[in-house]
């Protein structure tokens, strides 16, 4: 297997303006989102400044998934919320970093507990240096980002342990599973809650509260975060079963393939109780039988699971959840931050990877 080159930060480093491009329309909202661009740019900055350590080693492996990329969704959200306030202030910049650094230390961990080779484009940290490595740079980046919210006080520091507290239990919640008297996807939804709802929703908290906005607006803004994290991770279900193209190169049905049961998954098993076709075709999305088909027979396979009817219910189901994070943003007053928030939750249900 040829092992992908590193992306180089140069090359990646247009993710966010491609976003604010979905996200800002009018004059207004362009003076907002080059607002928001240009403190990307020293958001940058300051997270090579934060994920020093010491020198060699550490440094490269604490920096290496910050080089390979990645949206900043988190801290774009951070820095629209605040323009309820007074905009942008140094404040909520390391507010933005501590976030973003502890979605960073997140996927160091994830990528240990799912032992997966890839991350972003490049092998995983853990495939490259090994768990112990990837954990305990994981633990250092958390730590970094608790002692930059420990500069702006208590509230800031509760915040950021209770948002901790529901990484920690969506992941030990998913490994886990469902006990005998839980209902599966009311389980499956609230570890999706824990695990990426939560952050995002810290997020365009912490835009609020930092740049002095008007504390009517949090609850609001949070309920928004948590209810769009949803929506992202069930529209990532069913991008996860979409045709690979040439340029991807991915294989569909990635996460089922490793014993995943995503949430077109757990619709079929409740059909399979009472639909013989179901439970045959659940029968052979076990990553045993996927795998037993070979390539030409395990893509049939996912084709037809994309083709089932749960596949179009997850995607219902995501727009629910957008939906209901739009009228969350009901208290918010009219302008370019809730208009841009509706377009966010929008984007994400449209999206295709």
């Amino acid at each position: 297997m040829t092992v992908p080159t590193p992306v180089r930060r140069a090359s990646v480093r247009k993710a966010p303006l491609s976003l604010a491009d979905r996200l800002f329309s009018t004059g207004d909202d362009r003076r907002t989102a080059r607002l928001i661009e240009d403190a990307i740019d020293g958001l940058e900055a300051r997270l090579v400044v934060e994920t020093r350590f010491s020198a060699g080693l550490v440094d490269a492996v604490a920096r290496y998934l910050l080089d390979a990329g990645g949206k900043r969704v988190r801290p774009i959200l951070a820095f629209l919320t605040a323009q309820l306030g007074q905009g942008i202030t140094d404040e909520v910049v390391t507010a933005a970093a501590s976030i973003e650094l502890t979605h960073l230390a997140s996927l160091y961990h994830d990528d240990v507990m799912d032992d997966a080779d890839q991350r972003r484009g490049v092998p995983s940290a853990q495939y490259k240096w090994g768990n112990s490595v990837a954990i305990l740079t994981g633990d250092l980046l958390f730590a970094r980002a608790s002692a930059l919210l420990a500069q702006l006080g208590e509230r800031a520091i509760r915040l950021q342990a209770d948002t901790f507290e529901r990484l920690c239990l969506g992941q030990l919640q998913e490994t886990i599973g469902p006990g005998p008297d839980d209902d599966q996807v009311e389980h499956y939804l609230r570890v999706l809650s824990d695990k990426t709802g939560s952050l995002i929703a810290a997020s365009a908290q912490l835009g609020v509260i930092f740049s002095g906005a008007d504390s009517r607006y949090e609850q609001p803004v949070r309920e928004f975060g948590e209810k769009v994290g949803i929506a992202f991770q069930l529209v990532d279900d069913v991008i996860d079963i979409a045709p690979s193209d040439d340029d991807s190169g991915k294989t569909p049905g990635t996460d089922i393939r490793a014993g995943v049961a995503t949430l077109p998954v757990l619709y079929l098993r409740t059909e399979a109780e009472t639909d013989a076709e179901a439970a045959s075709l659940l029968a052979r999305l076990t990553p045993e039988a996927l795998a037993a088909a070979g390539e030409e027979g395990s893509n049939e396979t996912i084709r037809l699971l994309r083709e089932h009817a749960v596949t179009r219910r997850t995607n219902d189901e995501a727009r629910r959840y957008a939906r209901e994070a739009i009228a969350a943003l009901d208290p918010l007053p009219s302008g370019t931050v809730k208009k841009t928030l509706v377009r966010f939750a929008e984007t994400v249900v449209d999206r295709t990877n």
